[in-house]
């Protein structure tokens, strides 16, 4: 029987852990253990040992590549069935995400219309361990017939795939990390891998940098570490710029109106001080009576717009502030950026 617990006011039944039904007894668990560090082992020394036998024709492929996308229209065509196709599909995304288009085609629709997707700008890049995979047969023949550059990745050198292509990937046989020997394992493990390093050695010789990566992530947290400070600071009207010779009581109506808890103090142009909660509190005595240039701290820590938000938030936190001016040539205020903006667009 599952156990019951309470959870906001009202018992919920769930199935008892494996330890609750005795299934992680000692010997299990020992076997569980020899079991998975003798697979990582495995494909780890296989990844090595490709690393250490890197075909030469490695060279030729990222040559090629470069070639056929430099245009912008050419792809590269990714294709694999069943393992080898979810490798690929992959290696296409990281390939796209990384600077260089591509797009994964199943290799049974490409045989019922989808080899349509393939253009003479194009390179096909196909997977399969054996390189007799049946269902890539047509797309192997569809690229010959068209001329289309053919790059195989593949661990038989003498299979229909590697005969057929213009450059050959040979991944040296390993031994599989399943049992029996059988299930793709240990080879998809150095396919993904050598694709991993075709992606980024294509990325390198593009010059892909962190704007460009941050273009094509714009959601999630990759995303969100790689905005800049630009991407997200308070503007023009927004900003609660004060000249130091405004009365104090304006500046606790523009600190208000803003709403950031902060004044920015400006002599001409330039930022010179800033107005925080903190100096109003160490201020109260007649405060009143004075005027913003004598209640500011003077040579506050600003940023500039370029930096990431995740720097700009690392500062906030080593100095306990909440907010950051960012500010242009001759230290004219441009932005302000809030600690709670930063959380807005998940950078914590």
């Amino acid at each position: 029987m599952g156990s019951r617990i309470l959870r906001a006011g009202h018992p919920v039944t769930r199935s008892p852990s494996p330890a609750e039904m005795g299934l992680l007894d000692p010997d299990t668990a020992e076997v569980a253990q020899k079991a998975a560090v003798r697979v990582l082992r495995m494909e780890g020394e296989a990844v090595l040992a490709l690393a250490r036998q890197l075909p030469d024709s490695f060279a030729d492929a990222v040559a090629l590549v470069m070639e056929q996308t430099r245009s912008q229209q050419g792809r590269v065509i990714v294709s694999g069935m069943g393992k080898s196709g979810h490798v690929g599909r992959k290696i296409a995304s990281t390939l796209a995400s990384t600077g260089t288009p591509a797009q994964f085609v199943h290799p049974a629709e490409a045989s019922h219309g989808d080899l349509g997707m393939i253009t003479p700008s194009d390179v096909c890049l196909i997977l399969s361990n054996s390189g007799e995979t049946g269902e890539i047969n047509d797309i192997i023949d569809y690229s010959r017939r068209f001329s289309v550059p053919l790059i195989a990745m593949t661990g038989s050198a003498t299979g229909t795939l590697a005969r057929s292509a213009d450059i050959t990937l040979l991944i040296p046989e390993p031994e599989e990390a399943c049992p029996i020997g059988l299930a793709p394992t240990t080879s998809t493990t150095c396919a993904l891998a050598l694709g991993d390093a075709f992606a980024v050695t294509l990325m390198e010789l593009r010059g892909f940098r962190t704007d460009s990566f941050q273009q094509l992530h714009p959601g999630g947290r990759l995303g969100a570490r790689l905005l800049r400070v630009r991407d997200i600071m308070h503007r023009g009207d927004a900003l609660p710029v004060v000249p130091e010779s405004m009365p104090m009581g304006e500046v606790l109506v523009e600190m208000t109106a803003k709403g950031f808890g902060t004044a920015l103090v400006v002599s001409g142009d330039r930022l010179v001080g800033v107005i925080t909660d903190g100096d109003l509190r160490r201020n109260l005595a007649g405060l009143l009576d004075r005027e913003a240039g004598e209640v500011a701290t003077r040579n506050p820590m600003t940023i500039d717009d370029g930096a990431l938000v995740s720097e700009a938030l690392a500062i906030m936190n080593a100095k306990g502030i909440t907010s950051l001016c960012a500010t242009g040539s001759g230290d004219v205020p441009e932005g302000l950026v809030h600690v709670h903006d930063c959380l807005r667009v998940g950078v914590r």
